[in-house]
């Protein structure tokens, strides 16, 4: 069985505590690594690291053209190793290989991008009120880092952290998933090649509740960047606000995907499927709540069923899957759990509604992809996110209503919009309480385009080029160009 370490201050080590705990493959449902369960020791040694490499030696020496062109040369090295990186994240978190390897594919773009804007940082002068002054403003890093990433999408999640706050000239301490650690660990050991300094990228491995909170409420700890659970962000948040730390949170959703009667319904029905059974249902953003104007509920309900019974489930490794293994046994708790809700609470299974057999014969968990009519927003189901291939359909009159449908969640991270016509289009876009509203599509992200949520999905964006700020402070500097100090006093 492999024994992974840490990554700290440019080496791999052990933990300070010699304790390991186990990874499995969703797959194979075996053990086939020992993860470090680090502690407060290890994380003082990898935020202390990351302190030293932003305060002296190579980093902070650096123009920041030389930052960008850091970033670009992770970028080349990501690309160069996509595929041993995608077999990573698969072994870890079960999804399939042709959507990681496509999504590793992809993570180049933001090292590339952000490493362009690492030299357009501009501070400015303001004009002054005060004669015989002048102002002038810096933009700065913060300092040391903290990123928390969750099991579902590893180093897409982490290049949506990493990338700005490298190119800004931060440092960094990564505690990826006590799920899928493994990807991070070789992605460290690849920037590493490339040439960047010891002590800027780090990662500890361990539990959310041992190595996770030791370094979110690290004093040296300039800011937190979390994603995950609603549960999880709001802990990181408490956590965080103890030291008066920035955090950028991007949290969970329970997206609505609204057809009108005037849609393409056979546009609207792939859309709906691929919004809510990609990667297994396992997305932040996933279409889970299927908003239907009652004229066309039957009929577009029966070609969902009819697309998703068509869903191939088995070995992610294979080009002929859709859907992988449910990526751990608590969270296939979990969806199991919430179909329960749903059936306690009278809504009707169309298709799915439980477990099924590994079709390899094995013990790899798999859950039938799932579709309940019948549904009230009240009920469970539409109400919390379940975070697996589970839709619930709710039909509506007219406009009005999909509209307070939609917006009658806590969750406010994606909405889908399916229509022909385009000033609707623009009224209920404007009227969605969502962080991105996709149109008669579903699911497009970019590195040049903000992601983030409303509500309870979290606070701050990450992408596009504004979104480089958040790893960055202002300073107001001061200079007086007469030779009389402030109040009159002579020299």
């Amino acid at each position: 069985m492999e024994t992974l370490a840490n990554f700290i201050d440019g080496a791999f080590c052990p933990p300070v505590g010699g304790a390991y705990f186990e990874t499995d493959d969703p797959f194979t449902a075996e053990a086939w690594g020992l993860i470090p369960r680090s502690g407060a020791e290890d994380v003082d040694r990898a935020v202390a690291a990351a302190r030293r490499a932003f305060r002296e030696g190579a980093w902070p020496a650096m123009t920041p053209g030389q930052r960008g062109a850091a970033l670009h040369r992770i970028a080349e090295a990501i690309a160069e190793n996509a595929e041993e990186l995608a077999r990573i994240e698969v072994r870890d978190n079960g999804k399939t290989y042709k959507e990681m390897l496509a999504q590793v594919k992809r993570i180049p773009d933001w090292y590339r991008f952000f490493g362009g804007l690492a030299d357009k940082i501009t501070g400015a002068v303001l004009p002054s009120d005060k004669p015989g002054h002048m102002n002038y403003l810096t933009r700065e890093p913060l300092g040391v880092i903290a990123m928390v990433t969750p099991w579902n999408s590893p180093l897409m999640l982490l290049a949506w952290k990493l990338a700005p706050a490298l190119a800004a000239g931060n440092t960094a301490v990564v505690k990826p998933s006590e799920f899928t650690s493994a990807s991070a660990l070789r992605f460290a050991e690849l920037v590493a090649a490339t040439g960047l300094p010891s002590g800027v990228l780090n990662v500890v491995t361990g539990l959310g509740s041992e190595a996770g909170a030791a370094l979110v409420g690290h004093r040296d700890v300039a800011k937190v960047a979390f994603t995950g659970g609603v549960g999880g962000g709001c802990s990181v948040y408490s956590a965080a606000a103890v030291g008066l730390k920035p955090v950028s949170l991007e949290l969970g959703g329970k997206s609505p995907n609204i057809v009108f009667e005037d849609a393409d319904l056979e546009m609207a029905a792939r859309g709906v499927v691929a919004g809510i059974f990609g990667s297994g249902g396992q997305s932040c953003v996933a279409g889970s709540r299927l908003l239907v104007q009652r004229g066309i509920h039957d009929r577009l309900v029966a070609r969902i069923v009819e697309l998703t019974g068509k869903i191939r489930l088995g070995d992610p490794m294979s080009p002929d899957t859709d859907i992988g293994p449910v990526a751990t046994r608590p969270q296939f708790e979990r969806i199991m759990t919430c179909i329960g809700w749903a059936k306690e609470d009278g809504a009707a299974v169309a298709t799915g509604g439980s477990q099924v057999p590994d079709p390899s014969g094995g013990r790899a968990l798999f859950v039938a992809p799932t579709i309940f009519t019948g549904v009230r927003n009240d009920m469970r189901i539409a109400q919390e996110e379940v975070f697996g291939p589970v839709l619930c359909v709710i039909p509506f009159d007219d406009e009005a209503e999909a509209v307070a449908i939609a917006n009658d969640t806590r969750f406010g991270l994606g909405a889908g919009l399916w229509t022909r016509d385009v000033a609707r289009v623009h009224r209920v876009a404007a009227r969605l309480e969502a962080g991105t509203v996709w149109v008669n599509t579903y699911k497009i992200t970019s590195h040049l385009s903000p992601f983030g949520g409303y509500k309870a999905s979290g606070l701050g964006r990450e992408g596009g080029m504004e979104m480089i700020g958040g790893y960055l402070q202002t300073k107001s500097v001061w200079l007086n160009l007469t030779d009389e100090v402030a109040y009159g006093f002579p020299l």
